[in-house]
C-alpha cells in the first residue's frame, strides 16, 4: 500500500471517492446514465484520478465477478468496491442469496431472540462470504436506524425494527457475522434517519427532538455497533436541530467531528451518503458539497456529481487555505488503514470463488427466515375457483424484478383457477364491479425515491370497497407490515390472509403454501406441486 508522501495531492484526495458504475459489462446496458459512467470514462477516472473505489449496482453474480476483477486491474491503488446489500448479495446480483428486509428479523426477535440473533449474525456471514466470492468487499450495511416512524418512507422495512433492544442486538450480529471474513461493514444513517417521513434521496428531513432523546434511543444503536467494531459509519442528509440547526448532517462538523468522533469515539471511515440526493444536492453546490463534506470530517465523498469537479474543488480549497493537506492525510490514512485490512499485500489475497454463491446453508437460512417471520389468519386455506381472478398489484410495472409470468404469484394461483391480472396501484379501477372469485396480491413496501410508505388514497378507497363485496377469497401482503396493519384493521376477519417480508420468488411460494394448504416444492415444468 502506497504511503502517503508517494502519491501527489490530486492522487490522495481521489483515494477519497466513490463513483457508482454499472454491474453490467457493456456500455449500451447502462441503466442509469446520469449516475453511471460509460466504460471509457470510467477506465479514466481510475487511472487518471486514482479513485478510491466504486460502488456497484445491477447484474448477475457472474459479471460482477468479471466486473470487479476488470476494476481492480484499472487501479493503481486497489479499489473499494462496495454495495448497498442490506438484504444480502441476490439483492442487488441475481443468482446470489436474498433475503427478506432486515425488519423480518425483529418479528422472529419479538417471540424468540436467541433465535433472531443467530438468523441475523448468519446473514451477515453469508452475506459476507458472497460478497467476496464475486469481489465486493465493502457491504454498505447494517441499517442501524430505529424505524419508529410508520409513514418513514425510505427506511421502513430496511431497519432491523422500531425498539432499541431490538436494532441494538440485531445489527451487532450481523456485523460479528461479517466480521467473520476480511470485508468492511457500514453503520447507517447516522445519527438517525428513523423518525422522519421526508426522503432524503428528494429532499432534506428536518428532525426537531432534544438532544436528551436523541441520547437515549437513536444514538444508543450507532454506540453498540461503534462497540461491535463496525468499520465505517454512513452519514444522513438530515437536518438535527439539536445538533446544527444550519448545516445537514454530512456537512456538520459538530454531527461528525464533535460527537461521532471525539463524544462517541469512532476511529474507522466516515462515509457520506450519496452527494448526488436531493437532501444535500439542494444545499449546495456541488464544488461546495465536496469541500464541506471534509470540513465536517468525512473521509470519503460517496458518489459526488463529477470527481473532476470534486478534486479540483478540493485543491482550490486548500490553495485558498479554506482545507489543510493535513486534513486530506488524516482520512488517507484510514483509507489506507481499511485497504490494508483488506488486501494485506495483495489485491488477489482472497481466495473465495463462485461455489459459496447460494449454498444449501443459505438457502436454508433464507427459507428459515421467510417461515419463521411470516404470518397468516382469517378462514385458511383459501377455496379453488373455476374462473378466478388473481389481482397483484405492484408498485411500479416497469420496476419489477421479483415478478415474470413464471413467478409463484402467477403460477401458483392458475393452478388453482385464479387468472393472471397484475396492475400498478394507480389502475385498479379497471378490475371494478367484477363478480368473479377473486384473489389479492400486493406488493408494497418502503423504498428509496417512492416518497411515501403506504398505500394511495385511491387505492384505500378501491379496498374498502372490495371488503364489502362477496367476491374476495384471500389476501397476501408482500413487504410491509404497515401496510398489513391498515389490511388487518379494515376487511372481515374471515377472510384468509397471509403476510410475507420478502418479496422475492421463494416468498412468493411460501406465502401461497401457506394460504391454499399446499405441501412439496412448486415444479414450474409441471405446473404444480411435487
Amino acid at each position: 500500500m502506497l504511503p502517503v508522501e508517494k502519491l501527489s495531492l490530486p492522487e490522495k484526495i481521489g483515494q477519497l471517492i466513490i463513483v457508482r458504475t454499472t454491474g453490467y459489462i457493456f456500455d449500451h446496458q447502462i441503466r442509469y446514465p446520469a449516475w453511471e459512467a460509460t466504460q471509457p470514462q470510467l477506465k479514466k477516472w481510475i487511472e487518471e484520478l486514482n479513485l478510491g473505489g466504486v460502488i456497484l449496482l445491477g447484474g448477475s453474480c457472474a459479471e460482477i465477478a468479471y466486473r470487479t476483477q476488470q476494476l481492480q486491474t484499472w487501479a493503481k491503488t486497489p479499489l473499494f468496491i462496495a454495495a448497498d446489500i442490506e438484504e444480502g448479495v441476490g439483492q442487488r446480483f441475481s443468482g446470489a442469496s436474498w433475503f427478506p428486509p432486515p425488519m423480518a428479523l425483529a418479528e422472529i426477535y419479538n417471540e424468540n431472540p436467541s433465535l433472531a440473533i443467530k438468523y441475523a449474525e448468519k446473514m451477515g456471514e453469508i452475506t459476507a462470504l458472497e460478497a467476496l466470492a464475486i469481489g465486493i468487499n465493502w457491504i454498505l450495511a447494517p441499517v442501524t436506524d430505529i424505524n419508529n416512524n410508520p409513514d418513514n418512507p425510505v427506511i421502513n422495512v430496511r431497519a432491523f425494527g422500531d425498539k432499541l433492544k431490538t436494532v441494538e442486538d440485531l445489527t451487532s450480529a450481523f456485523v460479528r457475522g461479517c466480521h467473520n471474513y476480511p470485508i468492511l461493514t457500514s453503520a447507517k444513517h447516522f445519527p438517525g434517519h428513523g423518525d422522519t417521513a421526508t426522503d432524503s434521496h428528494l429532499d432534506l428531513p428536518i428532525i426537531n427532538h432534544s438532544l436528551e432523546r436523541l441520547q437515549s434511543l437513536e444514538l444508543v444503536a450507532f454506540e453498540r455497533v461503534i462497540k461491535e467494531k463496525v468499520d465505517s459509519v454512513m452519514t444522513a442528509h438530515l437536518l438535527v436541530n439539536a445538533l446544527d440547526s444550519y448545516n445537514p448532517a454530512t456537512l456538520s462538523p459538530k454531527v461528525l467531528m464533535d460527537l461521532l468522533r471525539k463524544k462517541m469515539g469512532f476511529e474507522g471511515l466516515i462515509i457520506t451518503d450519496a452527494l448526488i440526493m436531493g437532501g444535500v444536492k439542494k444545499y449546495a453546490s456541488p464544488e461546495e458539497i465536496a469541500v464541506k463534506a471534509l470540513q465536517a470530517g468525512a473521509d470519503i465523498l460517496l458518489m459526488p456529481e463529477n470527481p473532476e469537479i470534486a478534486i479540483k474543488s478540493v485543491i482550490k480549497a486548500i490553495d485558498s487555505g479554506i482545507l489543510s493537506e493535513s486534513r486530506i492525510d488524516e482520512s488517507y490514512l484510514r483509507v489506507t488503514y481499511a485497504k490494508q485490512k483488506l488486501f494485506g499485500e495483495s489485491v488477489n489475497s482472497q481466495s473465495h470463488s463462485m461455489s459459496d454463491i447460494y449454498s444449501l446453508e443459505a438457502s436454508q437460512a433464507v427459507n428459515e427466515i421467510l417461515a419463521q417471520s411470516m404470518s397468516r389468519g382469517g378462514n385458511i386455506p383459501i377455496q379453488n375457483a373455476s374462473e378466478g381472478i388473481n389481482l397483484v398489484v405492484v408498485e411500479d410495472l416497469l420496476n419489477c424484478e421479483y415478478l415474470d409470468r413464471s413467478s409463484p404469484a402467477i403460477t401458483i394461483p392458475q393452478t388453482r383457477g385464479y387468472h393472471r391480472q397484475v396492475f400498478d396501484e394507480y389502475n385498479l379501477f379497471s378490475v371494478q364491479n367484477t363478480q368473479q372469485p377473486l384473489l389479492l396480491q400486493v406488493f408494497l413496501r418502503g423504498n428509496p425515491f417512492r416518497g411515501r410508505a403506504g398505500l394511495t388514497p385511491e387505492s384505500q378507497k378501491f379496498y374498502l370497497k372490495l371488503f364489502t363485496e362477496n367476491n374476495l377469497q384471500g389476501v397476501v401482503i408482500y413487504g410491509s407490515p404497515y401496510v398489513k396493519n391498515w389490511f388487518l384493521s379494515h376487511m372481515p376477519k374471515s377472510i384468509p390472509w397471509v403476510f410475507s417480508y420478502g418479496q422475492m420468488p421463494i416468498a412468493q411460494e411460501l406465502a401461497l403454501k401457506f394460504l391454499f394448504n399446499l405441501s412439496g416444492k412448486f415444479d414450474i415444468v409441471k405446473g404444480d406441486f411435487l
